[in-house]
């Protein structure tokens, strides 16, 4: 099964595109008296075991490698970030078969630097796929077009500087996201595994995107939506006004399904407030 076919297929059986991040902040989670590694796939372990229980089954989930590597400490040989990585990925293997992984790494680099990055996504992590930078090329792009992997190339990203470089205009006055857009096509006619990362924030970029992309089978992951600012039920609006194949796209939120509470201590009510905003965020992406 290729990724285009495992993101329709996980539509299809979740009922939503969805993608869940799982960007771990440990203070801002419960167990504070577990290491750190315990903390998290634990944590996690808790909410993956209700949703089972609730049924709220997302399309997608999306650890971000940062927030896990940050937490380890090579030089005084402690791993708690990617013991608690590998944890959660065997965690969501067996406990939610047949919903992609997308590894959130935005790797990008010279040919051979961007083939170990992607082995390490792939080989190492066994991520189903993972999100790259643009900026330096064909070259940099395709050694991560694995076979039967997917690849989501940052287009329009949610940031608020993504508008510094990615609404400059070119000569012809069409703005970079539109030639990033025109390039990821190209990209995806030699290698249907790639897809684009345009975000949630910014409605206008979001529509031009997709209603280029619509009859192209292009792959898009949405992020932005929750405590960026972006609204689900307007991705969803924008995306079925353009004629775009819903069941491709991936819309993402993060802390909202981690820790809404943003801070510590975590609140008696988490996992209620996980399963509250998780809900919500399911039914206004369901197909």
């Amino acid at each position: 099964m290729n990724y285009l076919e495992l993101l329709q297929k996980s539509s299809e059986t979740a009922g939503n595109i969805l993608c869940m991040g799982l960007d771990p902040v440990p203070d801002a989670l419960p167990y504070p008296e577990k290491p750190v590694s315990r903390r998290i796939s634990d944590y996690f372990e808790e909410l993956f075991d209700e949703m089972l229980k609730r049924n709220l089954i997302p399309a997608a989930f999306k650890p971000n490698l940062g927030y896990y590597a940050a937490l380890d400490r090579p030089l005084d040989g402690q791993f708690d970030g990617s013991l608690a990585l590998a944890q959660v990925l065997k965690m969501l293997r067996g406990k939610f078969p047949g919903i992609p992984v997308i590894l959130d790494a935005k790797r990008g680099d010279i040919a051979t630097s961007s083939t170990n990055y992607a082995r390490e996504a792939f080989e190492a992590w066994h991520a189903d796929c993972v999100t790259v930078s643009p900026y330096m090329g064909t070259d940099s792009v395709m050694p991560f077009a694995f076979a039967d992997k997917g690849v989501y190339v940052l287009n329009r990203t949610s940031n608020p500087g993504g508008a510094d470089l990615q609404n400059l205009l070119m000569e012809n006055q069409e703005p970079l996201y539109i030639t990033v857009a025109r390039t990821i096509a190209k990209w995806h006619r030699e290698s249907s595994v790639i897809g684009a990362v345009v975000g949630a924030t910014n409605l206008k970029e979001l529509e031009d995107i997709a209603g280029y992309f619509a009859d192209k089978d292009i792959p898009m992951l949405i992020p932005g939506v929750g405590s960026q600012g972006g609204s689900a039920p307007e991705v969803m609006k924008k995306l079925r006004n353009t004629g775009y194949p819903i069941c491709l796209a991936r819309i993402n939120s993060s802390s909202g399904l981690t820790h809404p509470w943003k801070k510590a201590p975590a609140p008696d009510d988490y996992l209620e407030r996980v399963m509250t905003n998780l809900a919500k965020l399911i039914k206004e992406t369901s197909l």
